[in-house]
């Protein structure tokens, strides 16, 4: 695969990626920093994407698998042990673990959330937030007015809202 058909296939998909990396990591920086990371690993395996058939599941699948995996890794207690001179071992760790533990349990509850989402809501939603499908495609897809894909939406939106404002204050 060439630069240029690199840039034509995956470049265009990174807005994706990058709005899967926010949902799952929370953090500007750390979804920005794990679109990077995708890039860099796509291209040093670019001899091999020639084969994907679905390059926006392929990345959208790897991005998530990155994402999970720092969310992991942060949680991760370490077993060896600094020098004694350095204070490291000092720090307190449980912070950390616990923000990466509330995340997710908080991504669990939003997604069983979505799950209970009236299906055309939950349809309309994952492919607009997800696949970033604009609101005319979105009335394509489904056979829907593009005003009521809108209203399907919002009203996904407020549901959504509602129902993790719930869960959160039980």
């Amino acid at each position: 695969m060439t630069a240029a058909e690199f840039k034509e296939i995956w470049v265009p998909l990174t807005g994706r990626f990058y709005r899967v990396a926010y949902y799952i990591l929370e953090s500007r920086p750390d979804a920005e920093d794990a679109v990077q990371d995708l890039l860099v690993r796509l291209w040093k395996m670019r001899g091999t994407l020639g084969n994907i058939s679905n390059p926006a599941a392929f990345g959208i699948t790897a991005i998530r698998n990155l994402c999970l995996d720092k969310i992991k890794s942060a949680s991760v207690v370490r077993t060896d042990r600094p020098s004694e001179d350095s204070l490291e071992y000092l720090r307190d760790t449980s912070d950390e673990i616990d923000v990466s533990l509330i995340r997710k349990e908080k991504m669990e509850m939003i997604r069983q959330c979505m799950a209970r989402l009236p299906d055309k809501q939950r349809k309309v939603l994952e492919m607009r937030i997800f696949d970033n499908v604009p609101y005319p495609e979105i009335a394509l897809r489904t056979g829907l007015s593009e005003e009521n894909v809108r209203v399907k939406m919002s009203n996904a939106r407020k549901n959504l809202k509602k129902m993790i404002d719930y869960e959160e204050n039980r």
